[in-house]
């Protein structure tokens, strides 16, 4: 599963050569998605108007929604210390879940905004996915 946090999502609109490529890509892969956690896409829109019209026209897009588990969790991580809102959810998603049983990777412009044992990868590194 491939989760795009805030600075991925902003990247991602901006027209990012990788992500565009990847989002592109993963539209003609049946079954793939780009995920964006809920509050990674509302904290993109509150910095830009209308951000979200661009990131979600890729039909390889998907937003994962801030259900009751969620929401308590994601809670008890800003309470913990370990980031805001928009952080904290991309790090619940990039947890092990039941309906996904592979490895999470985290694209992002900051690895530092998450601890370690988290796969992230940053989108400005030369050469992210193969792309140089």
């Amino acid at each position: 599963m491939i989760i795009l946090d805030t600075g991925a999502v902003k990247a991602l609109a901006a027209g990012h050569k990788a992500l565009n490529l990847l989002a592109g890509n993963m539209a003609h892969t049946p079954g793939d998605r780009l995920r964006i956690p809920a509050l990674c896409l509302m904290q993109a829109e509150a910095d830009e108007a209308h951000l979200h019209r661009r990131v979600l026209a890729f039909s390889s897009v998907l937003v994962d929604d801030l259900d009751t588990i969620a929401a308590a969790s994601v809670g008890t991580m800003i309470r913990d210390g370990l980031g805001g809102p928009d952080a904290c959810h991309a790090l619940y998603c990039a947890l092990p879940r039941a309906e996904f049983t592979g490895m999470s990777i985290l694209l992002t412009e900051n690895e530092n905004l998450y601890p370690p044992g988290v796969v992230t990868v940053d989108i400005n590194t030369p050469g992210m996915l193969g792309f140089t």
